[in-house]
């Protein structure tokens, strides 16, 4: 079979959830809010999973409706991050204190300029 263009794959988004018990309870969390038309739209696959966190792929189209589903359910899962590319999510794994300070501080020298642009 001959493979697919670029332009005509599925355009994945990949998901760091945090939980418990995640494997079993991420699938019923869908599967209960979005039903089975949904949860094959969606094209869930499990990358990588461990004790409390699990990284997750689905079709870009569905974000929304996932997250939501994970948001409603009784378990409390929390969507840690949303990245377009394995290789990005691995590295703000590596360092999430470095792209957490660089937003802290865009905003503080923000709010330090416009002090200083009104003062």
């Amino acid at each position: 079979m001959k493979a697919l263009k670029p332009s005509m794959r599925e355009n994945k988004r990949y998901l760091l959830v945090k939980g418990k018990d995640l494997k079993k309870n991420i699938e019923k969390a869908i599967f209960d809010f979005i039903g089975v038309l949904g949860m094959s739209k969606a094209g869930l696959n499990f990358i990588k999973t461990s004790k409390n966190s699990a990284i997750i792929s689905i079709n870009r189209e569905s974000l929304n409706h996932v997250r939501a589903s994970l948001a409603t359910s009784s378990n409390n899962f929390r969507v840690e991050r949303v990245s377009g590319t394995l290789k990005g999510l691995k590295k703000w794994l590596r360092k999430p204190y470095k792209y957490k300070n660089i937003l802290n501080f865009n905003r503080e020298k923000k709010i330090e300029d416009f002090i200083i642009k009104f003062s």
